[in-house]
């Protein structure tokens, strides 16, 4: 894949997570419009933000399928689900400048099982990225195959990338990921060696996993890893990362990626 193909630049491109980061981070709180213009200030490369939808098909910018108290965001309005500091997807973009890239990280419902499919997440979500892909650099990336194929084909030229879960076998997610057309394969970092599900010898090295996803025609997304994980991550050309945790982790990257610039 030559560098003009490429989604991803800087090999790594830094993806600040929900953001700034998980959970609350340099008091930001997690997808909020705070923490991702803090993670722009703060010179990621991307921003990577959850979208969901409320119970009058509003599309709403969060991680979990309920808050806190255990309301589920699908039963709730988004005029409630606001009055939780939960915004809405159109008042995160509107906050957005044009030219930032964003991975919108499509979390679907259960309800999404029934009905049509442009009622689901997946389909209102459509529009909206019709409209973000005339004008700027986008990422749509989900655990859910049909609703990524889904949304490909409705809009060609999507970049599409799909996740796989926690310590899920490279073995099979990149063949799949490659086999379905995917533009990136994004892989939990605990998935690229010895893990609490597969700890035994059954893990190619980095460098081969990293040369087969490319050579498939993938670019390679590692989601959270920490620092003891990314040095060997970025050795063996990585693609991107989604880090937690921007103010300690975008430096380090850095300094890696370009041993010029040491990390501060």
């Amino acid at each position: 894949m030559s560098a003009a193909d490429r989604l991803f630049a800087a090999r790594p491109d830094v993806l600040g997570h929900r953001g700034l980061g998980k959970g609350v981070v340099d008091g930001h709180v997690e997808n909020t419009i705070g923490s991702l213009t803090a993670a722009l200030a703060a010179g990621v490369d991307w921003v990577e933000l959850d979208v969901s939808r409320s119970s009058d098909d509003v599309l709403v910018v969060h991680h979990n399928p309920a808050t806190a108290d255990g309301r589920f965001l699908v039963d709730r309005t988004a005029a409630e689900l606001a009055s939780a500091g939960i915004a809405t997807l159109d008042a995160v973009l509107e906050a957005m400048p044009a030219n930032i890239a964003i991975d919108f990280d499509l979390k679907p419902v259960l309800e999404d099982a029934t009905g049509q499919v442009g009622a689901t997440t997946a389909g209102l979500l459509l529009p909206v990225l019709r409209r973000q892909l005339a004008r700027r650099r986008l990422l749509v990336t989900t655990f859910d195959v049909t609703a990524l194929g889904w949304l490909r084909d409705e809009l060609p030229g999507l970049p599409c990338g799909l996740l796989t879960w926690l310590d899920f076998p490279l073995r099979i997610a990149v063949p799949m990921a490659a086999r379905f057309g995917a533009a990136v394969v994004g892989l939990h970092y605990r998935s690229f060696a010895a893990n609490p599900v597969e700890p035994g010898p059954v893990h190619r090295d980095l460098a081969t996993n990293m040369s087969v996803a490319h050579d498939a025609g993938l670019e390679v997304l590692a989601w959270c890893p920490g620092e003891s994980e990314i040095g060997a991550l970025v050795a063996a050309g990585v693609d991107a990362v989604t880090v937690n945790d921007v103010p300690r982790m975008l430096p380090l990257v850095r300094a890696l990626r370009d041993p010029q610039v040491p990390a501060r």
